[in-house]
């Protein structure tokens, strides 16, 4: 599974390693230390202005780039992990698998479904028991049809004091 990165995927990884460091913070201060020093030599003109906004500018804008890199390659790794931690753990269910891909809207019906299981787990007096969602849904489905039966017995009920 080893591959050789590319070029540009191994300039990036070493910029991204390098603008964290110490010493890339030291150079960004003697840097504008250095631009305020001169300030009295160019008499504070446009030009000596313009220096240090052009060259913040395209820093900020490569940097931009880089740091998303590295959010995306670091979100693919955690995923992968937690990927593997679902596939590996008995018992946990493997719709999780790979959820980041799935739309919002089935993101936002898993939580809902995640949060009904969590009234089943608030419900039980053992914190250490597990639960799945389909406890949950059948708990859910449950209480579905006893809230129609209830219904029914409502309308019954009606049904005998009018009739």
């Amino acid at each position: 599974m080893e591959r050789k990165a590319g070029f540009l995927e191994r300039v990036s990884g070493l910029a991204t390693r390098w603008t964290g460091t110490s010493a890339a913070f030291a150079l960004a201060v003697l840097t504008i230390v250095l631009w305020a020093a001169t300030g009295p030599v160019f008499h504070y003109s446009d030009t000596w202005q313009l220096v240090i906004n052009t060259g913040t500018t395209i820093v900020t804008f490569l940097m931009v780039f880089l740091i998303q890199r590295q959010q995306n390659k670091d979100s693919l790794t955690i995923q992968l992990k937690l990927n593997e931690l679902v596939a590996a753990a008995r018992g946990a269910s493997n719709r999780l698998i790979n959820v980041e891909d799935l739309t919002e809207d089935e993101v936002k019906e898993l939580h809902e479904r995640y949060s009904q299981l969590a009234e089943v787990v608030k419900r039980d007096r053992k914190l250490t028991t597990p639960h799945t969602i389909e406890e949950a849904e059948k708990v859910e489905a449950a209480a579905e049809a006893v809230a129609e039966a209830g219904k029914k017995v409502a309308t019954a009920e009606k049904a005998v004091a009018t009739g």
